[in-house]
């Protein structure tokens, strides 16, 4: 399930900047990967094949 979140135009030109950078696909990505990384998760957390392409929530079997 998406959801929307409100920033300031100085971050959204920030996470546009960053999403560059890291060549992220989405906000939600760049997000995910600033997370990880100030929160330390290591990378085998996010599944044994990170080559592997993201789910969608509906093949996820979310109800």
């Amino acid at each position: 399930m998406a959801t929307t979140i409100q920033v300031s135009r100085k971050t959204r030109q920030l996470l546009d900047v960053l999403k560059k950078k890291l060549s992220a696909k989405s906000y939600d990505e760049v997000l995910q990967k600033l997370i990880a990384e100030k929160i330390e998760i290591p990378t085998p957390m996010f599944g044994s094949n990170p080559k592997l392409s993201r789910f969608k929530e509906e093949e996820e079997g979310v109800p």
